[in-house]
């Protein structure tokens, strides 16, 4: 067995750990990251395997431009969203049941009137 091909398999078992853990972890900034690095090892297979052309490829696009767009969109659903950790665990119910008394779905986000009466009163006081 020569080097080459103990690299070879010492990099295909991290590419099935780098599989498996994108599908077992909940956050998604982490899902990317392990995205990234799963195309980085796919461009190190791509040169043990002397296709150079295919590990520029997947480095420039499976690395490099869709691991950008992902982390784009991360951040632009943080913004739409208005996700602040720190908002949701401070004013999350306990339970369901606690959340939607009527068993209906709520539309609003916690403290979004707040939110809205703070921009309101802003914009009354010209600062906006």
């Amino acid at each position: 067995m020569h080097v080459s091909e103990i690299y070879k398999i010492a990099l295909v078992v991290l590419l099935i750990v780098c599989a498996v853990s994108v599908n077992l972890t909940k956050s998604l900034l982490r899902s990317v990251i392990i995205f990234m690095s799963y195309s980085s090892i796919m461009c190190l297979l791509w040169i043990l395997m002397e296709s150079p052309d295919l590990a520029i490829t997947e480095a420039a696009v499976g690395a490099g431009i869709s691991g950008y767009l992902f982390l784009v969109t991360l951040k632009k659903l943080r913004q739409i969203d208005g996700m602040d950790d720190r908002a949701w665990t401070d004013t999350d119910p306990e339970t369901p049941s606690e959340a939607f008394p009527e068993g209906g779905v709520s539309q609003q986000r916690p403290n979004g009137d707040r939110k809205r009466k703070r921009r309101r009163a802003k914009r009354k006081e010209g600062g906006i």
